[in-house]
């Protein structure tokens, strides 16, 4: 339907009269004519009576004036909405998170925002996901995409993304100080194994609290800053590391290492984006938000 028609309808439907529903549609009574008509025949019946004197609605005109002004209300606030978030929604959305996320979530997570909002320009900032809630508190970024603390910041709002086990991996080849059997293995058989663990982050804590449960005082080989580092260092035989599954899946190194089967297993952590609750009063960064489907 014609919204052009719609409006001559519901006019003449509001006036009842020719010559004053035709100039406030600054067009000629015949064209209003000739529109009514048209409506009339889409519609396959008459919505006026009308003579030389008076015009009139049928009951159908009656029916269709309140579906027409229904329509042009839904339309104009349709039209005001979406030339508001046009208007509101461009500028510079920055997002920090690990390489691995990168390659993880980062395209499915903003083709729908690029698709949907054209006008938000994205940028990226790659490094340690143990910085990554800091750099959104601090106001580095707007967003990340980082491991969900065990009790989060309140200023944070979080949305998770997926969850990953933590997982010892260790050398293919055979070293002398590897555990022959890791899901019974012993206190005082970690107390030789070479640790390649984070310097900071969720995943450090976890390593920590699980050393500490088994009674062991691990022997840190190194400390690292991300994930990837611990993975390459493992195939290269320095020691055992604890990285989350989602690193190794998409490691170019995975065939290198291997999963030990260690018990009591680590905890899995939940990896999602996370966001000043403050800055969520942003248009731009809400949407974006919105776009984000929690898993």
């Amino acid at each position: 339907m014609d919204f052009r028609l719609l409006k001559h309808v519901v006019t003449l439907a509001d006036t009842l009269h020719f010559g004053r529903a035709s100039e406030l549609c600054h067009i000629s009574p015949s064209t209003l004519s000739r529109s009514i008509q048209q409506v009339e025949s889409e519609l396959g019946t008459r919505l006026f009576e009308r003579d030389n004197r008076h015009v009139t609605l049928t009951p159908q005109g009656i029916t269709f004036q309140h579906y027409a002004k229904e329509t042009l209300e839904q339309w104009e606030t349709q039209k005001r909405t979406l030339a508001a978030t046009t208007a509101q929604l461009s500028g510079e959305i920055s997002i920090y998170c690990s390489v691995t996320a990168s390659y993880s979530f980062l395209y499915e997570l903003l083709s729908d925002v690029r698709t949907r909002h054209p006008g938000i320009e994205l940028k990226l900032h790659t490094g340690d996901p143990a910085d990554a809630m800091s750099r959104v508190l601090e106001g580095a970024d707007d967003m990340a995409i980082t491991p969900r603390p065990r009790i989060p910041p309140s200023a944070l709002a979080f949305k998770s993304l997926t969850r990953s086990p933590l997982l010892f991996i260790a050398p293919t080849e055979p070293h002398a100080w590897l555990p022959p059997q890791p899901e019974s293995s012993t206190a005082e058989q970690w107390q030789h194994v070479p640790m390649i663990l984070s310097e900071a982050g969720l995943s450090r804590e976890y390593a920590n609290t699980w050393f500490k449960a088994m009674g062991i005082a691990p022997r840190i080989y190194a400390q690292v800053a991300g994930h990837e580092a611990i993975v390459s260092m493992v195939g290269l035989g320095f020691g055992v590391g604890v990285v989350p599954k989602i690193v190794l899946d998409n490691s170019p190194l995975a065939e290198r290492v291997q999963v030990l089967n260690v018990k009591p297993e680590l905890p899995h952590y939940d990896v999602g984006l996370c966001v000043l609750n403050r800055r969520l009063k942003n248009p731009m960064i809400d949407a974006f938000w919105a776009a984000v489907n929690p898993r």
